[in-house]
């Protein structure tokens, strides 16, 4: 059903990609199974973002590309019930402290073997680079889990890190077993936003890292 039914229905409604993953530690009991997409940002928008600040414009494509992958989270859960199984989604920007989410959409995307975690601690897409926004599904429907070689492509990069004007990150490359405040700093890089962007977004948005990230060639025209 998934690759039938399910994934072509997620990506016929906006997503530019999807990945399955299996979750012990799960938001909600018995919904394991964890259905991850994502959505590729406009390159044009996200070449306004500058080395000293991002922009009102780049700040309210952030938040219309969020509301649609919550949207289809939505209409991918109704689908899933129809079909006599139990779903529910972590909303694609949510927070339950100043610095922590509900649940790591970029953990799942991982896990599903759509990309890797860059020292930016942003997920980057294998196919889209770190252009992309994130929202996962939970179901206790049984999906197909595909394996896969883990591959962190950053190397020797550090150019993330040079421009980051926050200094909150380390440089350091990520994996599962590292302490995510010594990875990134994510105090600094909220209080650098609220206290520089407060004109932006009131200071929730930044994406400097992102605008000179590298991998942005995956899908830019050469």
């Amino acid at each position: 059903m998934y690759n039938n039914i399910i994934k072509p229905f997620i990506l016929d409604s906006g997503a530019s990609f999807c990945g399955v993953s299996y979750q012990e530690d799960t938001p909600f009991e018995g919904l394991n199974y964890a259905i991850t997409f994502g959505i590729k940002l406009s390159d044009a928008i996200i070449d306004q973002i500058d080395e000293k600040a991002p922009t009102k414009t780049y700040f309210h494509h952030y938040r219309a590309v969020n509301t649609l992958l919550d949207s289809i989270a939505l209409q991918t859960i109704i689908k899933i019930q129809k079909s006599g199984y139990n779903a529910a989604n972590i909303p694609a920007s949510q927070s339950i402290s100043e610095y922590k989410g509900l649940f790591s959409h970029k953990k799942a995307a991982v896990d599903s073997g759509l990309g890797w975690i860059g020292k930016n601690a942003l997920f980057i897409s294998y196919e889209f680079g770190p252009c992309v926004r994130l929202c996962t599904v939970f179901t206790d429907m049984e999906l197909p889990v595909s394996k896969h070689d883990y591959k962190d492509e950053c190397g020797d990069c550090l150019i993330c890190s040079k421009m980051c004007p926050s200094e909150a990150i380390s440089g350091q490359a990520w994996h599962k077993e590292i302490n995510f405040l010594e990875f990134f700093d994510a105090q600094k890089c909220s209080e650098y936003m609220k206290n520089n962007f407060k004109d932006i977004g009131r200071g929730a948005v930044c994406g400097i890292c992102m605008r000179y990230c590298p991998k942005r060639a995956l899908t830019k025209k050469q």
